[in-house]
């Protein structure tokens, strides 16, 4: 995936975790929740479940990346004390 890609995969995939979280926030916190939330979730497909995060339109990739986003998320409000 291009760079682009995954700005706009992080963009999405982080505001879709916010959603099932009922967190708030603006785009750019969206944007580096699923940035981060990618990352982490390609890692666990890569080296947990045999598939990362590849191609853009594909649904593994998506669900690893909002994933990804969504335990981001619970570990930071954890950390911080938040409550979902």
């Amino acid at each position: 995936m291009g760079f682009i890609a995954w700005i706009v995969m992080g963009l999405i995939a982080g505001a879709i975790a916010k959603m099932i979280t009922k967190n708030s926030g603006g785009w750019i916190s969206s944007l580096i929740v699923g940035l981060i939330g990618a990352v982490v979730g390609g890692w666990i497909g890569a080296n947990f479940l045999g598939h990362g995060v590849g191609e853009f339109f594909s649904l593994w990739s998506w669900g690893l990346a909002i994933g990804g986003s969504v335990l981001v998320l619970w570990l930071y409000n954890l950390i911080t004390k938040k409550k979902i």
